[in-house]
């Protein structure tokens, strides 16, 4: 599977420069205004509170307990997606049941099902909940579309000469769908990680990143508003490689 990453690609000079500014900015603030560094913590500032969390019990366990509601909430989703878009593709009625379902968390915004999800779920869940919302309709779709986008030449021989549905299933359409679920998963995990991380904000379920953010904001604590903002990007990245690694590893197996 080939992947254009000259257009995506980020560059150590980039980061660098972006720091620097960021660096430049919170100088010229502290500068400027008595007190500058509670309104932009530098980046320096940022890392060393972050290294203070990290060397922390507490802080870990926040990490996990973040990363498994939202990357659950990712899993659980994709399954749901990956199985009701095979339907849709079988069941014109239920591809037309689901579009209504579809177009509607697509257009709402999430801070609209965070409140209403509210009503009916606790704290503790609402990140799981929401995560799998929000990752659902760009699994959907592009599985969906994955599905209709298969050689139906392929399938005609395959028909023909009476191939096992396994046989099928690995050899056409595995490799004809893959794509497309690569695709969705990339946009996905950063997606759900967002939305799990407002969830977390807005329902503040005890020991979770989410409930650090607002802390550090009630309390003007910066440094650790960059810090806790840092590891979601981080956990994010790292989430996002493994699961595209693993992905990448079936679609070779799948076309060897």
């Amino acid at each position: 599977m080939k992947k254009n990453t000259a257009q995506n690609s980020i560059r150590p000079w980039a980061v660098g420069a972006w720091l620097l500014i960021w660096q430049g900015a919170s100088m010229v603030m502290a500068a400027v205004y008595p007190h500058g560094g509670l309104l932009l913590a530098s980046p320096v500032s940022a890392l060393l509170r972050l290294g203070e969390l990290a060397l922390t019990a507490a802080f870990w366990r926040a990490v996990g307990g973040s990363a498994l509601r939202i990357f659950g909430g990712f899993l659980l989703s994709c399954f749901l997606a990956v199985g009701l878009a095979a339907l849709a593709a079988c069941s014109r009625a239920v591809r037309e049941l689901l579009a209504p379902l579809v177009a509607a968390v697509k257009a709402v915004p999430v801070v609209s099902f965070i409140i209403l999800a509210l009503v009916w779920l606790d704290g503790r869940s609402l990140p799981l909940f929401i995560s799998a919302l929000m990752v659902f309709p760009p699994v959907y779709l592009n599985v969906l579309a994955g599905i209709g986008a298969a050689d139906r030449q392929l399938l005609e021989m395959a028909r023909v000469f009476r191939v096992p549905l396994r046989r099928q299933l690995w050899g056409i359409w595995l490799p004809q769908v893959l794509p497309y679920f690569r695709t969705a998963c990339s946009l996905a995990l950063g997606l759900c990680w967002k939305a799990g991380a407002a969830a977390e904000v807005i329902g503040l379920p005890a020991g979770t990143i989410g409930e650090r953010l607002y802390t550090a904001k009630v309390y003007f604590q910066t440094p650790d508003l960059f810090a806790w903002t840092a590891v979601i990007v981080a956990v994010s990245a790292v989430f996002e490689k493994a699961f595209l690694a693993l992905v990448d590893l079936l679609a070779r197996k799948a076309v060897s």
